[in-house]
């Protein structure tokens, strides 16, 4: 019987950290990470080749594999500034471990991934009094322009960075899993005991079972919707959650010239009317590239990259609306998965692509009119179409409002010949009750990552592993 201290499904930046950080505080524990893709190494996305989504079997070589999407993201490490007083951007780990304790560990991860090779700029930190005019300006539009250190690893280089953790965690008797899929948890008296695996590439659904005392769940979003499964099969006591529903928007650098140079990323967020939901600018891409990357059931959604050599002329950024359920409909991700589903079938599987003009002239674009327009796709694979008859109203009308907001703040914004690429949408599980020490409602499950809701984006996912294991050394 294989019987490990702790297991960790997935192998995204919280699972890694957490596997790190156990190799400088406690290395007598036997550890276990489990993925569904492949190593790092592995991993490459046929659609530059191909000119289409290849549909990879039997995952998405972008989703799934050591180090999650953050291996084919742009590689924006999220910090914080020293007035703080409160962490705006990742998610809600300092809720649980306090905003003093969070801003250290941001510290102390952000000079890990400098070990091992990220960029040591910082973006953001130069011009404070040009940042200050535009979030003045931003004020008096009624938006909130959140404007924090980033540094940028840039997607090729977070690659080569990623690799060498996966090196490092292997030479220091970490037990790397890949190409395993978690079928199910294994779960008798409300104790977890371990979990039941195969691999993804048989077509037997045989498993096989690996227990020990101690089950952590770090899907990421990829996972969401297994992680979902599994709170209702277990009673995994969990909370209302959200899903971010929304589009990739693409306009000339020339546009974003002051907020690329001054800020890197521009965090602007709305509450525009009627509905006044929630509305935000997410992952900026200055000179970056439009993406696709494929889910479970083969939902294609969109997502951007940006790297550190290789350059386009147009910036890319995710402007999403956050959607909240309530009795009696309180399924996000299915719904999230509808609104994909449609959108896909009206691109033939593939994503759709409109200009924002065609919008208010309330037509479909062209693929003609594509060849002619000022902004050109830098996803090729993108099908000319209208996205308006699937993303919905009152988010396509949320997108709309906040788009003329931002345009008088970023002069240009609003230009009829932008670019809007759909879906994209983020899934987050029902969001996971977890006490302080992270462990849920079955006793000896944690939870840590974006896929339970605790973070978003790779630095707080990587916080939230290095607490984690900081806390299973205490945990007898």
């Amino acid at each position: 019987m294989q019987k490990y201290d702790i297991i960790v499904v997935g192998m995204g930046p919280g699972s890694i950290f957490m596997a790190y950080e156990m190799t400088k505080i406690d290395k007598t524990k036997k550890v276990l990470l489990i993925e569904q893709g492949k190593r790092v190494e592995d991993r490459n996305c046929p659609i530059e080749k191909l000119g289409k989504c290849a549909k990879c079997k039997p995952f998405c070589n972008i989703t799934s594999g050591f180090s999650g999407a953050g291996a084919f993201s742009d590689g924006k490490l999220s910090l914080y500034n020293e007035e703080d007083d409160d962490i705006y951007v990742g998610g809600n780990l300092h809720k649980y471990i306090g905003v003093e304790e969070t801003k250290k560990i941001i510290d102390y991860a952000d000079k890990v991934y400098l070990s091992f090779g990220a960029d040591n700029k910082l973006e953001g930190t130069e011009f404070k009094n040009e940042i200050k005019e535009i979030k003045d300006r931003a004020k008096k539009e009624e938006l909130s322009l959140i404007d924090i250190p980033i540094r940028h690893l840039g997607t090729e280089k977070a690659h080569e960075l990623y690799k060498r953790i996966e090196n490092y965690l292997e030479e220091n008797n970490i037990d790397l899993m890949f190409e395993t899929v978690v079928d199910d948890l294994i779960i008798e008296d409300n104790t977890a005991k371990g979990v039941k695996i195969r691999s993804a590439n048989s077509k037997e659904k045989e498993t096989t079972s690996i227990y020990g005392d101690k089950v952590v769940v770090a899907v990421g979003r990829k996972g969401a919707n297994w992680l979902s499964d599994m709170c209702k099969k277990y009673s995994i006591k969990t909370e209302s959650g959200a899903v971010d529903i929304g589009v990739r928007y693409e306009l000339p650098d020339k546009v974003m010239k002051n907020i690329n140079t001054y800020m890197y990323e521009a965090k602007f967020i709305g509450r525009p009317g009627p509905f006044k939901d929630k509305v935000r600018t997410f992952c900026q891409n200055p000179s970056g590239f439009v993406s696709a990357e494929v889910y479970d059931n083969n939902l294609t959604l969109v997502n951007g990259h940006s790297y550190k050599d290789r350059k386009s002329t147009n910036t890319n950024l995710a402007l999403l609306v956050s959607h909240n359920f309530k009795y009696p409909f309180n399924k996000p991700i299915d719904y999230g998965r509808n609104i994909a589903k449609n959108l896909n079938e009206l691109g033939n599987g593939n994503i759709v692509v409109q200009r924002l003009g065609d919008i208010y002239r309330g037509k479909r674009t062209w693929e003609k009119e594509l060849e002619t327009n000022q902004v050109v796709p830098t996803l090729k694979s993108a099908v000319a179409g209208d996205i308006t008859f699937a993303l919905g109203y009152r988010t396509m009308t949320d997108i709309l409002q906040f788009i003329r907001q931002v345009d008088k703040v970023v002069e240009g914004f609003a230009n009829p010949e932008n670019l809007l690429y759909a879906p994209e949408i983020k899934f987050y599980s029902n969001k996971i009750y977890i006490d302080n020490n992270f462990e849920t409602s079955v006793k000896n499950l944690y939870s840590i990552g974006d896929g339970g809701g605790m973070t978003r984006g790779l630095m707080m996912a990587s916080c939230s592993g290095i607490k984690m294991a900081r806390i299973l050394k205490d945990i007898k």
